[in-house]
């Protein structure tokens, strides 16, 4: 009898793919499915990145890289860093790795040892959870609603750190919720963290460039903390690069270090063409940026005034990335005469049989009561998409 490992048994699969598969299988029998189940931009990758990774495919670019990626790209990220941010990172600082996903696990795997804490603020990322679960830490997870639009207080950070704390996971902007720290409030959550030295400070800044007022800030500012930040980030969401599978850390050389190991045994370097690919495109033209967020912006106004109409939502205006995050608990106990509603899980199929739209349980990311939609798709599409849940909806009673 084949065995399967403890480790993988005790992790859930991911349930925005698991959405997404429902949603193409769907498609494939016919259904009109419009699937706002996944975190994807729907712009293509700007042509210049595109020439660049031609050139470097007639350049011949097609051996191994180096296991911390080209020094050129880590140079580039450095540059970014410096330029956008004001950090003064070296090339040394930086792992290039296979998307900010497979970087996100590497610090948590180089880091966490059995038995130590993470805090995670809920609702968070579908994988913080479950990466946590594999290096065998334990997740601590701090709660956060729809009327402190999703962001935890210093109060309740310092409440949740006891002497096992190894890491606190901080997404700005966030996914699932949108929601985007000031830079006060992250100031007042590193001046707790401040008063514990042994805690690392996770920072996933991949919707760094997705933001609907201003730029960004990062808990990286904060001098108290900044020798213990690791920032992840990478040109999936901001350059519309999500198959191109290229994500960084940034952060301190041992933990750089570690990273670099670690990944030396299960993946090494990321692919060459790729790099050369994230290369030009942090170090072109960045109006692509602009352009994007724009359109952004204009379908965050789009849903979150269509979302507002839908009886018994409760919605907030998300600041940043491309999600919508709903309180749908008002249906919950309803009934279309043929089933009842009994969680936000139940409502999410429902939607998807009767409306035919995808998207995701908020229990996925430690939030049931709510859903998360994806605005990263056509303005029409949003139209419709709302129309369907509206319609689907009232039906419930």
């Amino acid at each position: 009898m084949i065995q399967i490992s403890q480790r993988v048994q005790s992790l859930a699969p991911s349930a925005t793919l698991v959405m997404s598969q429902k949603s193409a299988q769907l498609k494939a029998e016919g259904v009109d499915v419009i699937n706002m189940s996944v975190g994807e931009p729907d712009f293509d990758t700007p042509d210049f990145i595109k020439e660049a990774a031609k050139k470097a495919v007639d350049e011949n670019f097609s051996r191994y890289t180096p296991v911390a990626g080209y020094m050129s790209l880590r140079q580039a990220v450095a540059e970014k860093l410096k330029r956008e941010n004001g950090f003064d990172f070296r090339p040394e600082q930086i792992v290039v790795g296979n998307g900010a996903k497979q970087e996100l696990c590497n610090v948590i795997l180089a880091c966490i040892n059995p038995g130590d804490e993470v805090i995670i603020p809920t609702p968070a990322w579908v994988s913080y959870v479950e990466m946590v679960k594999l290096a065998e830490g334990i997740p601590v997870t701090v709660e956060a609603g729809l009327d402190s639009d999703f962001k935890i207080t210093p109060s309740q950070l310092k409440s949740a750190i006891t002497p096992r704390t190894r890491m606190l996971m901080l997404n700005s902007p966030s996914n699932p919720t949108g929601s985007v720290y000031t830079r006060e409030e992250l100031k007042a959550l590193a001046d707790v963290l401040a008063e514990y030295p042994d805690v690392l400070i996770l920072a996933d800044e991949i919707y760094e460039h997705i933001s609907f007022a201003g730029k960004v800030a990062s808990i990286a500012e904060n001098e108290n903390v900044r020798d213990r930040v690791v920032i992840i980030n990478g040109v999936s969401k901001s350059y519309a690069m999500t198959g191109w599978r290229i994500g960084y850390m940034a952060g301190p050389v041992e933990v750089v270090k570690a990273v670099t190991k670690l990944q030396g045994q299960y993946t090494s370097g990321a692919s060459s063409i790729a790099q050369k690919a994230a290369e030009a495109a942090y170090t072109g033209p960045q109006e692509c940026l602009e352009t994007m967020r724009q359109a952004f912006e204009r379908r965050r106004d789009l849903i979150v005034s269509l979302a507002k109409e839908i009886p018994g939502w409760k919605v907030n205006c998300p600041q940043g990335a491309f999600y919508l995050f709903p309180d749908v608990s008002s249906y919950i106990g309803k009934s279309d005469g043929e089933r009842e509603i009994k969680s936000s899980g139940d409502y999410v199929m429902y939607i998807l049989e009767k409306a035919h739209v995808a998207c995701v349980d908020g229990a996925a990311f430690c939030a049931p009561g709510y859903m998360r939609l994806s605005y990263a798709t056509s303005d029409d599409n949003i139209r419709e998409a709302m129309r369907r849940i509206r319609e689907a909806s009232v039906l419930l009673k």
